[in-house]
């Protein structure tokens, strides 16, 4: 078998990489943030993405976003849940790797981020990218490379 150097595994493209949209949990802008939390718990992730009704990318929730939105000064107001928009909660500014990006802008990224979301030209989402599936791609390489 020939090993791939090292160039070649960071110009790879990563859409063979890519957990497809149908399978990732997600939330839309319109749904409240007791819908998010309910979503986030029965699935335990910790964030999931924001789409809008046509599959268009707008940010991430957290647990610690609702979490955070719905601390008040002596107690949690679980109250707020209902009437809390994921809209108000989300973070909008969140990295993102295009459908056409290469494995090393997925490497650069993925160190602050647990999964990276992957859009089109168009920013509809398209699925996620794994920190653990790019951690095994490179433990392939490195074990590849030490054979050679």
């Amino acid at each position: 078998m020939i090993s791939m150097n090292s160039k070649e595994l960071l110009d790879m493209p990563i859409h063979d990489f890519i957990i497809p949209a149908e399978k990732v949990a997600h939330v839309q802008l319109g749904n409240n943030a007791e819908h998010a939390l309910l979503v986030l718990t029965k699935t335990g992730y910790s964030s999931i993405p924001v789409l809008d009704s046509t599959y268009h990318f707008h940010g991430l929730i957290s647990i610690r976003m609702i979490m955070d939105s719905i601390l008040g000064l002596e107690r949690i107001e679980y109250e707020k849940l209902e009437d809390s928009k994921v809209t108000e909660i989300m973070d909008p500014d969140i990295a993102t790797l295009n459908i056409n990006d290469t494995f090393k802008r997925a490497l650069d990224l993925v160190i602050n981020h647990a999964f990276l979301c992957v859009i089109d030209d168009e920013g509809t989402f398209v699925g996620i990218m794994t920190r653990r599936v790019i951690l095994k791609q490179l433990k392939k390489h490195v074990y590849q490379s030490k054979k050679n």
